[in-house]
């Protein structure tokens, strides 16, 4: 029998508590729950011995590390209990996500109150400098995203200059150290901000020990704004997917200091394996498993697109930079109740689907997507593809614009990057409807750009003006019909016209019981339509 010890603490000359070590059973999962600093693994031939060599080697901070059985699995199982084992560890239900989304929080952000000291550096040039913005502006977007979270405030901000912000401390040496000075002497800072995109794992950490508080930058952030507001399972799936990348890059970090570190074996119970390859294969099968899950949740999406297509109802993908308003335009084209918009960063993770009726009374669909944010890395987008993946199966798109923000072009841009690099069709691309909101905000706001639609969701100011140009782009981009046809009224004819197309109008002939009936239809359900009344 192999038994391993977990020590609390880093002093390891102490007795060995009875109740501090689990015990290896075979064909069982095994579980390394956290330890404060060491983890120190040793084999014993008698339970009763004391602890007196060991090999101490730092672990990853985390809530679980689960350890795959197979190394310890009994060979003489035969094949059918290995197939019932894998169907069932395929089978991921509610719990099962919840435990891989509070298995590692690699931010390492606790959810208490936090006082946050800001930095912003201020890149003079290069291709890190940013050109359709300035340097106040980010320093409000960035306290915009601390006070997102409950119960953050921010007690300090500065912007410092730099030209060389690809350097460990991204500040020349006098400008470090006068940060450092005026963080350490600022009361009550419990994390610093600095807004960047990422950092690297030695730039943090180096950073931390000179400030001697946590420090974040704009990915860990926004994570932890994600952490916050996922409520369902396919956005707790997608942030913990997104946070692969950052615990692969601690992880390289953590193994590279114990390597300068030096002395003792780093092998796991003489199995050949590092501790550093271990928690490599731990990051893998829970990555593996998170997209096991995802693909599962995509293939139902892709089941929902094709009956929503089945019943020909238009999509409208609405589109924007986080915060500019597109749930509430939602909420007023549909009128549905069930929509709580919110005023803060990042208030909608999930893609919602509402329906709403345009003038002619056709039916479409709208779809509510992910905000989005300027520097952030690819892989928070790419994270969130099999949400965003519906906005390319769209007929249409809705790029709502928040006219009143200062960087509302800046924002444009970004948005359009993003749409880009999702490889969205060209000719839906072709089909975007810009709309300018929160026009309410602006006196005497004229629009210079008349393929523009200027609106205010909260006031319903300019609504039917937008109901009437997406009708108008629904038809021309989904090759639906205006058309006048004959029915007879005494069959059931105009019954599934009313269901399988879009009924504008019904003018009664005379006393031969038949009609004209205006109607929007597709070419699909037109050619249903003659195949199953035979009309020529």
């Amino acid at each position: 029998m192999i038994k391993l010890y977990l020590f609390l603490g880093s002093n390891i000359s102490h007795l060995i508590n009875p109740q501090r070590y689990m015990t290896f059973a075979t064909c069982k999962p095994i579980r390394f729950f956290q330890c404060t600093s060491k983890l120190v693994v040793t084999m014993l031939p008698c339970p009763r011995q004391i602890l007196r060599a060991g090999v101490a080697v730092p672990v990853l901070p985390a809530r679980t590390l689960s350890l795959t059985a197979c190394m310890f699995k009994n060979k003489n199982h035969n094949t059918d209990n290995n197939r019932l084992e894998e169907e069932e560890e395929d089978e991921i239900d509610e719990a099962e996500i919840e435990e891989l989304f509070q298995q590692q929080i690699p931010t390492g952000i606790s959810e208490e109150e936090h006082r946050v000291f800001i930095v912003h550096p201020d890149v003079k040039w290069g291709s890190r400098k940013q050109y359709l913005t300035t340097a106040a502006l980010q320093m409000e977007e960035a306290v915009g995203l601390v006070n997102t979270l409950y119960n953050w405030s921010v007690v300090d901000k500065i912007i410092l200059s730099t030209k060389t912000p690809e350097k460990r401390r991204i500040f020349g040496k006098g400008n470090f150290q006068a940060l450092t000075e005026k963080i350490r002497a600022t009361p009550g800072v419990t994390a610093v901000f600095v807004n960047v995109e990422c950092l690297s794992p030695s730039s943090e950490k180096e950073l931390q020990e000179a400030w001697g508080v946590k420090v974040l930058d704009r990915y860990s952030l926004v994570l932890h704004i994600f952490r916050c507001n996922a409520r369902t399972k396919e956005a707790k799936l997608q942030i913990s997917l997104a946070e692969i990348p950052l615990l692969r890059s601690r992880l390289r970090n953590e193994v590279a200091n114990l390597d300068q570190q030096g002395g003792g074996s780093r092998y796991i119970m003489g199995s050949g394996e590092t501790l550093f390859e271990m928690q490599q294969r731990l990051l893998k099968e829970r990555e593996l498993k998170i997209r096991s899950a995802l693909e599962r949740l995509r293939r139902k999406r892709h089941l929902l697109r094709s009956q929503r297509k089945h019943r020909d109802f238009p999509i409208v993908s609405v589109m924007g930079y986080t915060n500019c308003g597109k749930t509430t335009l939602i909420k007023a084209l549909t009128g549905d109740a069930g929509l709580q918009p919110r005023d803060q960063l990042f208030a909608t993770l999930d893609v919602t689907v509402h329906a709403g009726q345009l003038p002619s009374h056709m039916t479409v669909l709208y779809v509510d997507t992910i905000g989005f944010l300027s520097q952030l890395p690819h892989q928070l987008i790419d994270s969130f593809s099999a949400t965003l993946e519906d906005v390319t199966h769209s007929d249409l798109i809705i790029h709502v614009r928040d006219i009143s923000h200062p960087e509302t072009v800046n924002q444009k841009v970004n948005v359009l990057n993003v749409l880009k690099n999702l490889q969205i069709p060209e000719k839906l691309l072709n089909s975007i409807i810009e709309v300018h909101n929160k026009i309410d905000l602006i006196e005497g706001f004229e629009v210079s750009d008349p393929e523009v639609i200027p609106i205010s969701a909260l006031k319903q100011h300019g609504l039917e003006v937008l109901k009437e140009k997406i009708e108008e782009a629904v038809v021309k981009y989904t090759g639906k019909q205006i058309m006048t046809l004959k029915v007879q009224l005494n069959s059931p004819q105009l019954a599934w016209l009313y269901k399988e197309a879009t009924v504008q109008a019904v003018d009664d002939v005379g006393d031969d019981c038949t009609a004209n009936v205006k109607v929007i239809i597709s070419q699909a359900a037109y050619g249903r339509y003659r195949k199953l009344f035979q009309v020529t």
